[in-house]
């Protein structure tokens, strides 16, 4: 009775092991991060994490994507900063393949902050909220402060030299989307 009890005891051992595969570790590179948001870089493809301040987890990390194509970080980066020099007087609101981000500006103690607001999948019942963001940590995070903006400066230098343009269906980061239907409205907090 031993003997069959530590023959499939064995055989057990033996098949958990089987269904372990080594994947390839595909490198993701930290551009710049403060306190809980941070923009990464994935072989081609920017995202940047947050965590959601609008879930009652706060352990809840959200995220989202976007490809680099005609310098859209370097435009996203742009399109950020020029809003603490003159604070817009709407949301800025940003169409990317999966996901609509709007850019919500409020000044904190005189300063003026930026929040992503992310409506998951496109859809507006599923929003995350980031933390607001002043201009030194927007350029922490844009990685200006410890030279890996290079990272996505280089790319988008790269492509408009050799006069290569991606063909994509991708919406650009650098050109607001229209918002005829919400002119008036403030999101709520």
């Amino acid at each position: 009775m031993r003997k069959i009890i530590l023959l499939i005891t064995c055989m057990f051992g033996i098949s958990v092991f089987s269904q372990i595969k080594v994947l390839k570790n595909e490198s993701l590179v930290e551009i710049g991060k403060d306190n809980s948001v941070g923009l990464y870089k994935k072989e081609d493809k920017f995202t940047i994490n947050y965590q959601d301040l609008n879930t009652s987890n706060l352990n809840t990390i959200r995220s989202f994507s976007f490809q680099n194509l005609d310098g859209d970080v370097a435009g996203l980066y742009k399109l950020i900063t020029d809003g603490f020099l003159t604070t817009p007087d709407e949301n800025i609101i940003l169409e990317l393949p999966n996901d609509i981000i709007e850019l919500h500006y409020e000044k904190n103690y005189g300063q003026p902050t930026v929040q992503f607001i992310q409506y998951i999948n496109k859809n507006r019942k599923y929003v995350g909220k980031s933390q607001f963001l002043n201009q030194k940590q927007v350029e922490k995070i844009f990685g200006k402060m410890n030279g890996k903006s290079a990272m996505y400066d280089k790319a988008s230098t790269i492509n408009h030299n050799n006069g290569v343009k991606s063909g994509s269906n991708q919406a650009s980061t650098a050109a607001p989307a229209s918002n005829g239907s919400n002119k008036n409205k403030k999101p709520k907090k």
